[in-house]
């Protein structure tokens, strides 16, 4: 009986091992980047930490939750250099409640800090044609606004971007 059992476990086990190494796999081949940036998504993802949400981590910032879709593949984060990468499936946008529409690339690039997000690179958003987004932030803690730079700032309703949202795909960026 324990034999059985034995075997049972480690059928699991392995069965378990190879759906996780699949799902791997099927994460890093959706994104194209560089080796160096697949390594070390696999890296932190094969020492078994799990990381902060990007939700959690823009919240942690200061920041609405709903900045960036729900449907990313996953984000790097590099807290010495404040550098943060989002990777999607495919260019999207997204509509809010506030009529805002945010056009985003398969990959985003900018820098968090306490209640902004700068140097952003990957970042539509539509005044009367499609004007690239350089910054994103809030006032102070308790302001109910948040400024987008896209040539000219822009304050939205803060609340139009608590929760994420889906997506919708886009032929071009």
């Amino acid at each position: 009986m324990e034999k059985a059992l034995m075997k049972v476990a480690s059928f699991s086990i392995t069965k378990k091992a190879k759906a996780e190494i699949s799902s791997m796999s099927d994460d890093l081949s959706r994104f194209s980047s560089t080796v160096e940036e697949k390594a070390k998504w696999l890296f932190e993802k094969l020492k078994g930490k799990p990381p902060k949400s990007l939700p959690d981590l823009l919240r942690e910032y200061g920041l609405p939750q709903g900045l960036f879709p729900r449907n990313i593949i996953c984000y790097e984060f590099d807290e010495s250099t404040s550098k943060l990468i989002v990777h999607l499936p495919s260019a999207c946008e997204i509509s809010f409640k506030d009529s805002s529409v945010l056009r985003y690339a398969k990959r985003v690039k900018c820098t968090l800090s306490r209640g902004k997000l700068s140097g952003i690179e990957g970042m539509k958003t539509k005044v009367l044609v499609w004007v690239k987004v350089t910054q994103v932030g809030v006032e102070s803690y308790k302001s109910d606004k948040i400024c987008f730079m896209a040539g000219v700032k822009k304050l939205r309703s803060k609340d139009a971007y608590d929760m994420p949202r889906d997506s919708i795909k886009v032929d071009e960026f």
